[in-house]
């Protein structure tokens, strides 16, 4: 039965700065490069080999993996780069700092454009150097595929194929994969595998750097999941030195 292991991203130097992010590649802050690391022995602790791994464009996320992947001692898996797994873009908002925001539009429009499902902020302009068809990193990408501004629910239906073209068929063949990506790629891909109606899917959150672990059936249907915490470990820890040869253990 495959594992899918979902991470988001440690802080960012923006973090601290109340800036929003979107598709901006704001880096990991120290802080946040010891959450990745401490979500590194939080699925090291499961003792499980990935046949899989994937990515956002964003260095954010990249970087997650990548000391993820130190930590687990699996540096050399197949990793996928995908722009379909980032954050959600916030159109003239991003780089913006979020109280100067809520000074321009209001507290209670910036509100609904960060949590409801269907509201989209001001997209960027034909001119704004923060289109991502300006940037080479997606030179290769359709154009019109790529957003001036999302909402929730665009940002989780632009992991729709992804999941259904590349994730979903991996699981299938019974391959465990891990994931960095972003809250609202992380709240897709949730999407699918949960079937969450639009209310469930906007009030979804994720806290970073914590590791998200669903335990799937042959068919794609969820067994368990759990959020990997410093706690989890400890009881594992309890558990595995109880465990008696010839018994089974679920992790999870």
């Amino acid at each position: 039965m495959p594992t899918l292991v979902l991470v988001r991203h440690g802080k960012t130097e923006w973090s601290s700065q109340n800036r929003f992010a979107g598709w901006a590649d704001a880096p990991l802050s120290m802080a946040g490069r010891r959450e990745a690391q401490a979500a590194g022995r939080l699925v090291a602790a499961m003792g499980l080999r990935f046949d899989l791994c994937a990515t956002s464009y964003l260095e954010r996320a990249s970087e997650t993996l990548e000391l993820v992947l130190q930590i687990i001692n699996q540096p050399s898996i197949s990793t996928v780069h995908t722009w379909r797994l980032n954050e959600r873009h916030y159109g003239a908002l991003q780089g913006e700092n979020r109280a100067k925001m809520a000074l321009r539009y209001g507290n209670q429009q910036v509100a609904r454009w960060r949590r409801s499902f269907d509201a989209e902020p001001p997209p960027l302009g034909d001119n704004d150097p923060r289109l991502p068809c300006k940037d080479p990193l997606y030179a290769g990408i359709d154009s019109h595929l790529l957003p001036r501004s999302e909402s929730l629910q665009q940002a989780s239906a632009r992991v729709a194929p992804w999941w259904h073209d590349t994730l979903a068929p991996r699981l299938s063949d019974g391959q465990n994969a891990l994931v960095t990506a972003h809250t609202s790629s992380i709240r897709g891909l949730a999407r699918q595998i949960e079937g969450l109606d639009d209310a469930t899917a906007a009030a979804f959150r994720i806290a970073t750097a914590t590791p998200l672990v669903y335990r799937l059936d042959d068919s794609l249907k969820v067994l368990e999941k759990r959020e990997l915490t410093a706690g989890w470990r400890g009881r594992l820890r309890q558990l595995l030195n109880r465990h008696k040869p010839g018994k089974g253990i679920s992790w999870i």
